[in-house]
């Protein structure tokens, strides 16, 4: 079996391939062919040695992964051989608040995760493809697709006709469009590329700011929502743009902090800004399995085809960390696994 594993701080050039044995499915493990894995920031951060909690002698990286059973152990009862599944972040954290012991073992970053042809993993760990998607689009629902559902209806308690604005237009973010539209909600959307901006519009973006040509781009946010400001904020972007998605939230709006793109150092915030406008600022780490289940549903009801801009083979699998690096792409960047 073939499988990629990195050394925390070796780079993406430290991303080697290697051979491994195929486990045999214990009491109420699956084991599954992966076909699919899709990228997330975070794991360029694994890569770079800033990831906290990832082993020393590295792992095989990687949250988001799709596939099919290929085998049960004894035991298991919500999947047969054949099934197509996704794994959920968070193989511990089935439903309820978030606790230490249910974010213990985070796929890609506290234990192996899914850039390999097959991996083993306990059954509750796992969640039915939704039947409209195929393996590359299902596996871009277990962090990114999942932390927007959180974030918006969560924490956010979005709904419909409140305005979200989503930072940039990566991964959660595109998400979050296409979840915020398919939810009546108006959508707000920020980048540096004004043809970027345009696949927003097409995808249902009510405005669109670059701020790249408007610096002060919170102005451009109260100017697009008649001074209103947003209801809720996904804000991916951290220490560069925390003030600024304050101050383009809406009284008692929410700013949901998910990321840090641009770092996470001290961010200056005025008491006051939050004080005055009875503001929240919350932070979100991806979601439960029992989220992961809603986001499919929601996503079957409402037709949602996520958005993947890139698929890459398994030999290239450098090439996909690069691309994402690059920040070129729209959506998300995918890996093929098998055939």
């Amino acid at each position: 079996m073939q499988a990629y594993r990195i050394r925390p701080g070796a780079g993406i050039e430290g991303l080697e391939r290697v051979d491994q044995p195929t486990g045999e499915p214990g009491a109420r493990e699956v084991l599954v062919r992966v076909r699919a894995v899709s990228l997330n920031y975070r794991d360029l951060t694994v890569a770079g040695g800033k990831y906290p909690g990832t082993p020393e002698g590295g792992l095989i990286p990687c949250s988001d992964g799709a596939g099919e059973v290929v085998a049960v152990g004894p035991g298991v009862t919500r999947f047969g051989t054949g099934d197509r599944v996704m794994a959920a972040f968070f193989p511990h954290w089935i439903d309820g608040e978030m606790s230490a012991p249910r974010l213990a073992g985070a796929l890609g970053g506290g234990a192996d995760g899914m850039l390999a042809e097959e991996v083993l993993l306990p059954e509750e760990a796992l969640v039915a493809v939704p039947a409209h998607l195929d393996f590359t689009e299902a596996a871009t629902l277990p962090c990114a697709g999942v932390t927007a559902w959180h974030a918006l209806f969560h924490t956010g308690n979005a709904r419909p006709g409140d305005t979200v604005l989503l930072l940039g237009t990566g991964g959660v973010s595109i998400w979050g469009l296409q979840l915020a539209k398919a939810a009546g909600l108006n959508a707000v959307i920020t980048s540096s590329s004004d043809g970027k901006l345009q696949r927003a519009r097409d995808l249902g973006a009510d405005a669109t700011v670059n701020y790249r040509t408007s610096p002060e781009w919170q102005d451009e946010v109260l100017r697009a929502t008649d001074g209103r400001g947003a209801d809720v904020v996904v804000e991916v972007g951290g220490e560069e743009t925390l003030p600024r998605s304050l101050a383009a939230a809406a009284m008692n709006g929410t700013v949901v902090v998910i990321g840090g793109v641009s770092g996470f150092g001290a961010a200056p915030i005025e008491p006051r800004a939050l004080l005055a406008g009875a503001k929240r600022l919350a932070g979100v780490f991806v979601g439960s399995r029992k989220m992961l289940e809603d986001t499919g549903r929601f996503t079957k009801t409402a037709g949602i085809r996520p958005v993947v801009d890139r698929v890459f083979p398994f030999d290239e699998a450098k090439d996909a960390y690069r691309y994402l690096e690059s920040g070129k792409h729209f959506g998300k960047v995918a890996i093929a696994v098998g055939a």
